[in-house]
């Protein structure tokens, strides 16, 4: 597949080559220059565009601007520049010299959107809801950067993995690393192939050539196709015919935690962009930014194993055996020590089974060794012991770090028709939150494109090439360095060791008080309770005293010995082999894409109507360290097509917009999928829109839900597709929901037919603008999932006494419904002041069982956004801006979290509030901006999901040139 794929990048290539040879038409040049109404002052960098094809420049420092063009006049130019009110000026005459006025304007709702029908049109009668972050926004957000800023969107979630690593999500559903939220970088699906989630913006766009972010909540599949289930981010990059020069950005500051290992440390952030145009027909783009930090940390001590007696709150290593803490790795690793000892106490072949007979056969039998067994040892429920393990800071790779390089070459062949080759690359260091925590480290990852674009149409090919590099799983690492040093099984195991010690100090403590209590008068039974009492009290001293026994040599970090073990199990990937454990994550997976897109409105004039399709090849490549292999040593290849078609009519004067559209999909494993919608958008007063829409999606499930093969400290993760179910044998012999083993009750589990997951969903909205000065922006919809792709935890006895725990993806057998709404308002005030702020609700209608049936929903019912704001006080180039986020308490469910607090719903997220602000000054003649500002400037610490850093404050200043 990769050799036709490359086959097909070359006919395109040379298919532009060829078209660069056609004869043009006689070119006519049009020239003028560009100023500002209110000051008179020239305006550098303004677009000038030919209504109608793709032809355009730019206006030089000086204002002015010349364009060639091989159109015939009449025709309309159209002036246009962020935080400007576009113009269009009608050119009949190529020999006059235009002078044409820009008007500076904070009127809103004049954004033009394309994310939300494929074609360009009016934010405000868009046929859904759709938020725009133009580059203008962006440059004023008080957020550290762009992708930092779509939190304040209405109806975004966020969750903090990493300083360089954050998911977006909206309606639901939240997750580390999202599969329901599609991310698009200039129209390249930017996912990395093998984990399935785009790794924020690790290879995206930098802020300096980012021109606009659109995002649209919920459902759209039938545009999209798969995984826009949730919502779609649809990054633009500027393009470098309009936005040519010199560009650069140096930021500068300090992260804050009280909680990390040193509180306060530096960070910087450098960006660099530069682009030329040569004669109207060749241009190109090169970009770099890097970003250097010591990384959140993650240090959540709290026990979520749920044993021996301990809850969430309480347990801690020195009171529970079975410690397990959230961010500390390795103390995953459990064993009953009542059941494990209990064979050889009631056997008298070795020392502890001897020491209870021969005290029984003092009693003249009267007690038994059972009796006396019990008597040494807490009760059977209470006697769960785990290694002891390591903090997440001694394990991860908290040096995080990120370069961006991109680059493009544009060839306009014709006015309405550019040809254009661009390329991305990105490496870096961060953490991820999944099954483990992962150091995601050395991480490297390639997005390289081919397209021709014409006015109405495009065909594009791509492939994403993702290398992950030194990355490793955190807590498998923990388990081998446990497991290098001293193996948990065996008779000189770390356990045995334990138990040896344990049983040792108790049965001398009881042995020695019931000897005492029969000296001093008392009757075997009363001496029996006696030293019961003395051997139970002092169980605290005895597993302290066993895990100082057992922990002697261990490990420590720090040491030599420590990092070479490290070393030796971060080399070797998952799983590791007979000489130890492995925890490299090894990932070489490709993704390989053409797509086309036609808009037929030249052709068929009563209507709009756009027709388009792809191909993807997934090449899974994890050298078996996360996917399985099949019957031939080989890793997976997946196949997916999809095409789809829309219609749009405009009725009653333009007053009622209809559009229809549906599309298929299929991937080789799975049936096909239809994905219909329908929307209408009644538009009155000409401002005031209110619109309605029916729309479906689906998810295919991931590379992951199909072939995964992993072991985790928690569960041996597999696909959930047959070949899966059927190489692991689930189907034969009885099996187990964890959660009824759990219970005491074990239930036997029902295999049914795993499927994509589907939703449908219903969203009435309004969008308004009441004398230019305030926009209000409602909605109201309704999701009903289908099949929703959970995980359900399953038990399978080994027949020797011990048992395998896994966790598939499965379909829930039941519909989930949720609805939500959400409120936009934004005020103009005078004087360029404005303020405003968004809130947002979402819940299930049914949650009862959902959280014992692996459902992840993963939101808090409300949040809301507060910001007030001003680019340019007064005429005197100062702004500022302030914004103030607060999000609701929620339940956290994943398979990072433990089983025992999974299904006991106890792993809560708390609510909290962050204020951003900043304040900037602009020096015109240098064309530079200074910038000083902070995230979470009042330093209230927080986290966003289970087992994720804590996130502090974060303070810079920044200075650009040319932004």
């Amino acid at each position: 597949m990769k050799n036709t794929f490359l086959k097909t990048c070359l006919c395109a290539v040379f298919l532009f080559v060829s078209l660069w040879s056609v004869t043009q038409a006689q070119q006519i040049s049009i020239s003028g220059a560009v100023t500002d109404k209110t000051t008179g002052e020239k305006m550098a960098g303004v677009t000038v565009s030919v209504k109608g094809s793709l032809s355009g420049t730019i206006s030089d420092a000086s204002g002015n601007f010349k364009l060639n063009t091989s159109r015939s006049l009449p025709l309309t130019l159209v002036f246009s520049y962020v935080g400007f009110k576009s113009e269009e000026v009608l050119v009949s005459n190529a020999g006059e010299t235009l002078r044409v006025q820009l008007s500076s304007t904070e009127v809103l709702g004049q954004e033009v959107v394309v994310a939300a029908s494929r074609v360009a049109q009016s934010i405000l009668q868009s046929p859904v809801s759709i938020e725009k972050l133009d580059s203008r926004a962006i440059k004023a957000s008080p957020a550290p950067t762009f992708y930092d800023a779509l939190a304040n969107m209405k109806g975004v979630e966020m969750s903090t993995q990493s300083l360089t690593f954050k998911s977006v999500n909206t309606r639901g559903f939240n997750s580390n690393g999202n599969t329901r939220v599609l991310q698009l970088i200039d129209g390249m699906d930017n996912q990395a192939p093998g984990l399935n989630f785009s790794v924020g913006n690790i290879v995206g766009i930098t802020e300096l050539d980012m021109d606009n972010v659109e995002l649209l909540p919920g459902a759209a599949s039938a545009l999209y196709g798969p995984n826009a289930l949730n919502g779609i981010v649809l990054m633009n990059s500027k393009n470098p015919f309009e936005h040519q020069g010199l560009s650069a950005n140096v930021k500068s500051g300090i992260l804050s935690d009280d909680g990390r290992s040193k509180a306060t440390t530096g960070y910087y952030d450098v960006t660099v962009r530069y682009a030329h145009a040569f004669n109207n027909k060749w241009a190109f783009k090169v970009n770099f930014g890097y970003i250097k930090a010591d990384d959140w940390q993650a240090y959540d001590n709290r026990d979520q194993s749920i044993l021996n007696g301990h809850n969430l709150q309480d347990g801690t290593r020195a009171n529970n055996p079975a410690y397990n803490g959230v961010n500390s790795y390795g103390d995953e690793t459990n064993v009953n020590m009542y059941a494990s000892l209990r064979p050889a106490a009631l056997t008298p072949n070795n020392p502890l089974g001897m020491g209870i007979a021969q005290l029984s056969a003092a009693t003249g039998g009267l007690i038994t060794p059972g009796q006396i067994f019990n008597a040494i040892m807490p009760d059977s429920a209470n006697t769960f012991v785990s290694r002891t393990g390591y903090d997440e800071r001694s394990l991860a790779d908290y040096n995080t770090k990120n370069m961006k390089i991109n680059g493009a070459i544009h060839y306009r062949i014709r006015d309405n028709l550019e040809a254009f080759i661009q390329g991305s690359y990105g490496t870096g260091t961060t953490v991820y939150t999944g099954a483990d925590r992962y150091s995601i480290k050395n991480f490297r990852m390639g997005q390289y494109k081919a397209e021709l674009k014409g006015s109405n149409f495009y065909v594009r090919l791509y492939t994403t090439q993702e290398r992950a590099g030194d990355s490793y799983a955190i807590g498998t690492l923990a388990q081998g360095i446990n497991e290098a040093w001293k193996p948990s099984a065996g008779a000189n195991g770390w356990f045995a060791q334990y138990f040896g010690a344990y049983a040792t100090s108790s049965l001398t403590t009881f042995s020695t008080a019931f000897q005492t209590a029969l000296a001093q008068g008392q009757n075997p039974a009363q001496a029996f309770a006696t030293a019961t009492t003395a051997a139970k009290g002092g169980s605290t001293n005895f597993h302290n005293g066993a895990r100082a026994f057992a922990d002697q040599g261990r490990l420590m970090p720090g040491t030599a010995a420590f990092d070479n073990a490290a070393d030796t199990v971060k080399s070797k990937a998952i799983p590791g082999d007979a000489r130890g454990v492995g925890a490299k994550f090894n990932d070489k997976t490709n993704l390989y894409q053409a797509e086309f897109m036609y808009n037929f409105s030249d052709l068929i004039p009563f209507a709009e109507v756009l027709v388009g399709g792809n191909y993807r090849v997934y090449a899974l490549n994890s050298g078996g360290s996360l996917f399985a292999l099949d019957d031939n040593g080989k890793e997976f290849r997946i196949n997916e097509y999809g095409g789809y078609v829309q219609v749009a009519k405009s009725l009653v004067e333009d007053h009622i917009h209809l559009t229809g559209s549906i599309r298929y999909d299929k991937n080789e494993n799975f049936k096909g999928q239809f994905s219909p919608r329908l929307s209408a958008v009644y538009t009155f007063l000409k401002t005031h829109n209110i619109r309605a829409s029916y729309q479906t999606g689906f998810r295919i499930p991931t590379c992951q839900d199909q072939y995964i093969d992993l072991q985790t400290p928690q569960y041996r993760l597999i696909g959930g597709i047959p070949f899966m179910i059927d190489r692991f044998g689930l189907k034969n012999g009885p099996i187990y929901t964890l959660e009824s083993v759990q219970a005491g009750t074990p239930q036997q589990y029902q295999f049914r037919d795993f499927e994509p997951e589907r939703i449908v969903a219903f969203e009435v909205g309004y969008k308004g603008l009441f004398a230019n000065k305030v926009l209000v922006d409602a909605y109201v919809y309704s999701n009903n999932f289908k099949n929703y792709n959970g995980v359900q935890a399953l038990v399978k006895p080994d027949g020797a006494g011990g048992q395998q725990i896994y966790s598939i993806p499965v379909n829930l057998d039941r519909d989930i419904k949720s609805w939500g709404w959400a409120l936009g308002i934004d005020y103009s005030l005078p004087l360029n002041f404005v303020t405003g702020g968004n809130i947002s609700y979402n819940d299930l209608r049914d949650d009862e069982g959902l959280t014992s049936a692996g459902v992840m929903w993963n939101t808090p019912k409300v949040r809301y956004n507060l910001y007030v704001g001003n680019r340019n006080i007064a005429g005197s180039n100062f702004g500022f801006n302030v914004t103030w986020r607060w999000q609701d308490k929620f339940i956290w469910n994943s398979t990072f979290v433990s089983p025992a607090v999974n299904t006991r719903a106890l792993s809560e997220i708390p609510a909290y509030g962050t204020l951003d602000a900043q304040i900037s000054k602009f020096f015109p003649k240098a064309k530079t901006t200074v910038k000083i500002g902070g995230a979470n400037i009042l330093k209230k610490t927080y986290i966003q999901s289970w087992g994720n850093p804590t996130v502090g404050a974060q303070y810079y200043a920044s200075l650009g040139y040319n932004l």
